[in-house]
């Protein structure tokens, strides 16, 4: 299993799976981050919390705990 948080700089994935419960997976969904959506990674800070990313056509910036829930390939 491979987390969005491992991806690099410049790197595109595709989400495979969600993990987690309740409201964080909801928010996580209501962005626009589901099954199938394609990610591309912006930027990341230098200490990697956020993490910049752009899906379906807007940035979007990820806190650690967003973005270990989401299963890429």
């Amino acid at each position: 299993m491979k987390t969005l948080r491992e991806s690099k700089v410049g790197d595109t994935a595709t989400v495979v799976k969600l993990h987690g419960e309740g409201a964080l997976k909801r928010r996580v969904m209501d962005m626009g981050i589901t099954k199938g959506a394609e990610l591309y990674i912006r930027k990341v800070a230098p200490l990697g919390d956020p993490i910049e990313i752009t899906v379906r056509g807007y940035e979007l910036s990820l806190r650690r705990a967003d973005v270990d829930i989401i299963e890429i390939a």
